[in-house]
């Protein structure tokens, strides 16, 4: 991962773009992103998406996230441990298993 940002990093200042990526509107822009990967999926079964578009807007997520995180100083890594580790309190195996309920409703 720490490539990965390394040259995200690299690519946003070679374009003079830091002064746009505030937490804000990298928010705004993996949500962005989020939906047009979405959109691959619309009216479609999964196994109809183009795959390839696939990888390239899955690909803009990422990297959004990945400069969200690094605009905060945050331990990608961690941060997705600690997640886990909480999840795994809140959906426990014995109640959770094969059932899509909220961890309020188990």
């Amino acid at each position: 991962m720490n490539e990965a940002i390394a040259r995200l990093r690299q690519f946003r200042d070679d374009r003079d773009w830091k002064q746009f990526h505030n937490p804000k509107d990298l928010s705004l822009a993996l949500s962005i992103e989020a939906s047009e990967l979405l959109e691959l999926f619309l009216w479609k079964s999964p196994d109809q998406a183009d795959v390839s578009k696939v990888k390239e807007e899955l690909a803009d997520v990422i990297a959004y996230a990945l400069l969200l995180a690094d605009s905060y100083e945050l331990d990608v890594e961690q941060i997705v441990l600690d997640k886990i580790a909480l999840n795994e309190k809140k959906y426990p195996v014995s109640k959770a298993r094969g059932t899509t309920k909220k961890y309020t409703e188990l």
